[in-house]
């Protein structure tokens, strides 16, 4: 392998390292945000608000680990 071949494939190594360290970590919140959530519905007096935030960002969160992996196919 040439040089230049293979500062290409480290490079695009690099690259799916990092979108699937991001992927995985967006993967990892959302996990956290369900905890919280069960939390809330399950005890008194939840609240709402924060509810419909966890919900809003699971939703991004979800949005942005489909455009993560997009990026890997073919």
């Amino acid at each position: 392998m040439q040089g230049g071949d293979r500062d290409e494939l480290i490079e695009a190594q690099k690259q799916v390292i990092g979108i699937l360290f991001e992927a995985v970590k967006r993967y990892q919140r959302n996990s956290d945000l369900d905890s919280e959530y069960f939390e809330l519905v399950s005890g008194n007096g939840a609240d709402r608000a924060r509810m419909d935030a966890i919900l809003s960002e699971r939703q991004e969160n979800s949005e942005a680990i489909s455009r993560l992996l997009s990026q890997l196919e073919p």
